[in-house]
Formats: structure tokens, sequence, C-alpha cells
């Protein structure tokens, strides 16, 4: 019942809460943070401002076009988020896990408008004296007033970080690159024909009972063999070049009469096809190179860059015949790239730990071999 109740009112757009999107049906924070926002006071009526504590999923779950992607676009390009704080862990009596206060506002201050700030205060805490289920740690006065301090500042340091909106929006573009098949008419490969479904369907019978047997089932068996016997008689070749292969196809299929429709040519050139980079590029009959599904990539790219100038920088020095599908374009903007959302808050204050000097990982290994020789000692005597 609540799911549908749900839908509905999503389904009604601005006038209802869920216009932005959906999360999935496991996670209804977003869900949640909708219904706060859509009780915000006009700008007119003085605003509002909205604080709601989440875990971490809010931040990153759901990729571009996603629910959770288009509620944090809603959000960030409505300019309402203000700021986000990741809070110390083991806060809460029944879970553990991080969590985060999103302060929210439509009534920024001037300086911050069009800016998100990210105060890490995940190192504001003190120990308990007693353990209350999970929780283990909570935050005094002194270091809540600390980390509102730093909110109200506005100002960039060890633990605080200002970014643009954009700074947490990228382009998802689709990467194709071209298809390459070889094609032989081997007897490893004619016989992976009859897994095909074309091919297959020929002796299939159309009626219900399967006890029954039609005539076209024997008809389709015979056309089956007879397909097989004009594919042994093609050259053993390994053809590298696809209408190389479909004109020796065409010719043996005309030699023996077999009128080959698009469905069981398409099960023939599958069959007889296997990837091979050194091959030529298969091509549509305009002329355009066909994609290879394996091979199909995606690659999020800044808001903040071209996306062309993006691709070649990127992507075209490691695969040249590589190119953009321009079909995949975003409902919003109608721009090349499908727009998300996401904040990966650990990236903006990870600090580079370097790794030991190997010397010292050496003399740790030797001490514990020492260790153990010992032990090996004492159990022989």
């Amino acid at each position: 019942m609540d799911e549908e109740a749900v839908k509905a009112e999503h389904e009604r757009g601005t006038a209802g809460r869920f216009s932005a999107g959906l999360p999935r049906i496991s996670d209804g924070q977003l869900l949640f943070l909708q219904h706060m926002l859509s009780h915000m006071k006009v700008v007119s009526n003085g605003g509002s401002r909205v604080a709601i504590i989440m875990n971490g999923s809010p931040l990153f779950t759901g990729g571009a076009g996603s629910g959770e992607s288009e509620i944090r676009r809603w959000i960030l390009e409505n300019d309402w988020l203000e700021a986000l704080v990741a809070l110390p862990e083991q806060l809460f009596y029944n879970t553990g896990i991080a969590t985060y206060v999103w302060v929210l506002t439509n009534r920024k201050a001037p300086e911050r408008k069009g800016k998100v700030q990210l105060i890490d205060a995940t190192s504001f805490w003190v120990p308990m004296r007693k353990s209350l289920g999970s929780k283990r740690r909570e935050i005094p006065h002194e270091k809540a007033a600390e980390i509102l301090s730093i909110l109200e500042s506005f100002e960039e340091g060890e633990n605080s970080k200002i970014y643009p909106t954009t700074q947490f929006g990228y382009r998802r573009i689709t990467v194709e690159r071209p298809l390459k098949l070889n094609f032989q008419a081997s007897p490893e490969r004619i016989e992976c024909l009859k897994e095909e479904r074309a091919f297959a369907k020929l002796a299939e019978s159309k009626k219900r009972n399967p006890e029954v047997k039609a005539p076209e089932e024997e008809l389709g068996r015979k056309q089956q063999e007879k397909i097989l016997d004009m594919l042994r008689t093609l050259p053993d070749t390994l053809f590298k070049d696809r209408p190389a292969f479909e004109k020796s196809l065409k010719t043996a299929a005309s030699d023996h009469g077999i009128k080959l429709d698009v469905s069981l040519k398409k099960a023939i050139l599958n069959a007889l096809s296997e990837r091979d980079e050194t091959a030529e590029v298969c091509r549509d009959s305009k002329g355009n190179p066909e994609p290879d599904t394996n091979l199909r990539d995606t690659e999020n790219v800044p808001l903040s860059e071209s996306v062309e100038f993006f691709f070649e920088r990127e992507v075209k020095p490691h695969v040249p015949l590589a190119w953009i599908d321009e079909s995949k374009r975003d409902e919003k903007d109608g721009e090349v790239g499908i727009v998300g959302y996401e904040i990966n808050f650990n990236r903006y204050f990870y600090t580079y730990e370097p790794p030991r000097p190997l010397e010292e990982i050496e003399g740790d290994i030797k001490k514990l071999e020492g260790e153990i020789l010992d032990m090996l000692r004492e159990v022989a005597e």
C-alpha cells in the first residue's frame, strides 16, 4: 500500500512531495528528505533551514539517471545543500556505521550561493565510560561547539572543504569500440550453428501437441541438413573481412538453392565468427562501424569539463578507434551523456600515507621468522 501511494504521488509531479525521483524501495532516507524539503517556507516568507542525519548511502547510491542521483541533482541544482558534516562512528545505540548531517536551506547567505561546505568531524569524539549497545562514543559540548564554529566561519581548513555544487556532478557517456570478427566454416564452428535459436526453430512444430509430429518438422530438419551440407562446402579459409565471407556464403547458398532470410543469415554469421583484433571492422549498410557490445564501456565526465575534450584526452590515446554514442542524451538538458550526482565524501579528505620503508618491513619479517624458529625449537625439545 505504501509503495503504491508513494508512486502515485511521484506521478503527480510538482504537485506532490516526490517529484524529484524515487529511491530504491529498501532505502527511504531520500524519500523522507524530499518530504522535509516540501515543507520549507518559500523565500518570500523567510525561507527555511533543514537538518537531517542519514547514513552514507544517500551520498552515492545509484548511478546517473537513477532515482537517488536525480534527487541529489534536484537538491544541488536548486542550490539547497549548505553543508555536509561527517560524524564519528559508534554514536548510536543500534548501529556503529558512519553517519552524516545534511544541512539544507533555501535562504543561503550570498557567499555560500553555488557552494557546499564539507566538514570532517569524525575525530570530534570522546569515549563513553560505559557502552550502550553499539554506542561507544559521544560528542561533548565543547566539540559540538567547535563543529558549529567551523560551519559558521565558512572557511577552508584541515576539517573543512568548500566546493561548487557542480563539483559533485558528472555526465556518464557511453564509449563504443568497433566490432572486429573473423569468419571460418570449420567443423567446430558449423557445429555451433545448432545452438542458434533461428536455426533450431526450423525444426520446431507449430502445433500445440508436441507428441504429434507435424509435416513442417520433417521439412525443417531437411532444411537444417541442407544448410549444414552447404556450409561444409565452403572453403576452410579464415576470412578477416565480413563482406568477403558474406559473398562466399551467398554464392554457396545460391548453388544449393537455399534462400537465407535475415534471421538465418545472422545465426550463421554468429556461429561462424570469432572476435579478432586483427580483423577488419564490421560496418553497417551505411558504412558506419558497428559497436562491439562486449567492449562497450562508460566514462564519467566532470560537469566542469567538455565531453569532447575529456574524450580526446582520456580515451582516444588508449583506444584510437573508439567513439561516443551520441544517442545517449540527458532527458533534461538534451546534451550528450546522462547527468549524475554523487558525493564521495572520503575522497575530499583523503590523505596519502606512504608505505613503510622496505628495510623496516624486512626487519619485521626477520624478527617474526626468528620468533617462529624459537617456538619450533621449544616444541622439538
